[in-house]
This record gives structure tokens, C-alpha cells and sequence, in this order.
């Protein structure tokens, strides 16, 4: 192919490389040498990707959580417009300022249903196997050049941004990737056996509805530990689902899992684990509480997850 998700990999690993300078050069930082560290440090797992042992990525990672753990990574005073002539240019544009946001899930539409089978000789122009994701890369260094055309301002200036988002979201940016990694770990170390043994012994799931209240009520609990309902739904499906939902009631296993996900994602309106939902537009926003997007979620998750134990119930044999 000649557009290929590693290329994109790339781009992400030199924004991070910059930020890292960036900071490195900002005297107003308390810890600047620090949390230079932590992005430097990450911008080398995109660059080096593959090539880099998983030992040693897994050495970078604790490194990483030992610096962020510590407190060591804090915001710096990055080089943006001044205030006055940032409200100025959003007066003028208006709504215009919207269309490069518009652009990346327009391109990412058009690369994956229009472009998904554009040859350039005998390669594919986009990575067929990654589609989605090299169209939004594609979309993204498309609302890149609409943003600077329309502000009349430089890449330069937007990595500039970049970096003071990057810096108002500290080390939550990481959380994703971090605990996306966790599931993984979690999926090979077998705790799905594990919480398997423990719902078996310990919970009379001869109820069906019971049975249907462990597993959703698990995969939003997991969720809530983890942060991510794509890493705790193998370990709660192979521990609960599989073998109780499918194997003893004969659930419909596409139902099952649909559900165990909107279960999952009850979780994630109640965990600050969930950083990227949670606590990352409380620190954008600046609220005084940053617990405050979970708190006003509250009352939506709790009878959501009640309302999918019901569905399963009902539901899991169609």
C-alpha cells in the first residue's frame, strides 16, 4: 500500500518528539526536564513501533508511570496567540471554524467507502487491513491544512496547540494506549478463568436473571477499573458470558455481546479511569471539580445498567 497506518504512527511519534522540546525549552515549567522525559519517551514508542523489543517498551512504560506516578509531569506555558487576536479570528470565521473538525469524519468516510478498493500500479493507495483508522489519519492532515488555510497560520503554530492541549491533558493522554495494553495482560494471565472460578463458586447463577445481573453488572465494574470496555469485555465474556450465558442458558452470543458493550459503557460514565471521557474535558473546560463529568453521569448510568440487566434478560435468545 502506499498510504500505510505505520506512516501515521510516524506523524504521531514526531508531535510528541516536538511537544517534548518544546518543553524542554520552556523555562516556565517546574519539571520541565521531566516531562520532557515522559513525552520524549513516548514519542519513542510510535517511532521505533515494531522495531523496539517488547522489554524495552515495557521498561519505557513504567519508566513513563513512575514519572507521571510521581507527579513529575506538569503543564508548561506553551507559545500560542495572544487572547485578543484569537477572539478576533473566531469572530471572523465563525462558523467556518467547524469545517476542519467536519473534514476528518468526511475524508474518513470517503477513504473507507470510496477509496477502499484504489490500486496506484499494483499497490493499494490505502492500508487495507488498518482502512478506517489510514482514512482518519488521511482526514486529520486534511483538517490540518483546512485550519491553517482558513486561520492563515502555520503547521508550526498547530503543533504549538497541539502541545498546549497535550499539556492541559498531562498524562491522561497515555491512559487509552496504557490500558488498552492491561486487557491484553489481563486476557493472557488467565484472569478470565480466574473470575470465571470465582462467579461459579460464589454466585448462585442457577437464576437467569442473576446470571444476566453478574455479567452486565461485572462488565461496567470492570470497565470501571479499567477504563476501557474493549479490555474488560474478553475477560468478563470468557469468565461469565461464554460459559454460563451461552453455555448453560444457550444465549444468543451476538446479543450477548451487544449488550455486555452497553453494559460496559455504563462503566464508563462513572470511572475517572476513563481519562479521555471523564477527566479530560473537566481539565479542557477548567472546572473547579474534575470529578464533575461523572458525577452529572450518575444518573444516567445507574438506571442504563439496570435497563440492559432487563434487555438480557429478555433479549438473549433472540
Amino acid at each position: 500500500m502506499i498510504v500505510s497506518l505505520d506512516f501515521f504512527y510516524l506523524l504521531v511519534g514526531l508531535l510528541f518528539a516536538a511537544c517534548a522540546l518544546m518543553t524542554l525549552g520552556d523555562k516556565t515549567n517546574p519539571r520541565r526536564y521531566t516531562t520532557a522525559l515522559f513525552w520524549g519517551l513516548y514519542a519513542l514508542v510510535y517511532l521505533l513501533g515494531e522495531r523496539l523489543p517488547p522489554s524495552v517498551a515495557g521498561v519505557l512504560m513504567i519508566v513513563m508511570a513512575l514519572v507521571a506516578g510521581f507527579g513529575f509531569v506538569r503543564p508548561g506555558k506553551a507559545d500560542v496567540l495572544p487572547e485578543d487576536q484569537r477572539i478576533s479570528t473566531a469572530a471572523r470565521l465563525g462558523n467556518r471554524l467547524l469545517v476542519p473538525a467536519l473534514a476528518i469524519p468526511v475524508v474518513t468516510m470517503l477513504g473507507s467507502v470510496v477509496l477502499k478498493d484504489v490500486h496506484v500500479g499494483m499497490r493499494y493507495l490505502l492500508d487495507p487491513k488498518n482502512l478506517t483508522l489510514a482514512s482518519m489519519g488521511c482526514g486529520s492532515i486534511a483538517a490540518l491544512a483546512l485550519a491553517c488555510w482558513l486561520t492563515r497560520a502555520t503547521p508550526l503554530q498547530g503543533v504549538r496547540e497541539a502541545r498546549r492541549l497535550i499539556d492541559a491533558m498531562s498524562w491522561a493522554v497515555v491512559l487509552p494506549h496504557m490500558l488498552a495494553v492491561l486487557g491484553l495482560l489481563f486476557s493472557e494471565a488467565g484472569v478470565g478463568k480466574a473470575v470465571a472460578h470465582v462467579a461459579t463458586s460464589y454466585i448462585p447463577l442457577d437464576s437467569r436473571l442473576l446470571a444476566c445481573a453478574a455479567f452486565c453488572v461485572g462488565m461496567a465494574l470492570f470497565t470501571v477499573v479499567m477504563g476501557n470496555g474493549f479490555a474488560a469485555f474478553p475477560v468478563i465474556a470468557g469468565g461469565i458470558g461464554i460459559p454460563v450465558l451461552v453455555g448453560v442458558y444457550h444465549a444468543n452470543p451476538a446479543v450477548m455481546a451487544a449488550i455486555g458493550m452497553f453494559s460496559a459503557y455504563c462503566g464508563t460514565l462513572m470511572t475517572p479511569m476513563a481519562a479521555n471521557f471523564n477527566i479530560v474535558p473537566a481539565a479542557l473546560l477548567e472546572l473547579p471539580d474534575k470529578n464533575a463529568v461523572i458525577k452529572a453521569q450518575l444518573p444516567t448510568a445507574l438506571p442504563l445498567l439496570g435497563a440492559n440487566i432487563v434487555l438480557l434478560y429478555f433479549l438473549m435468545y433472540r
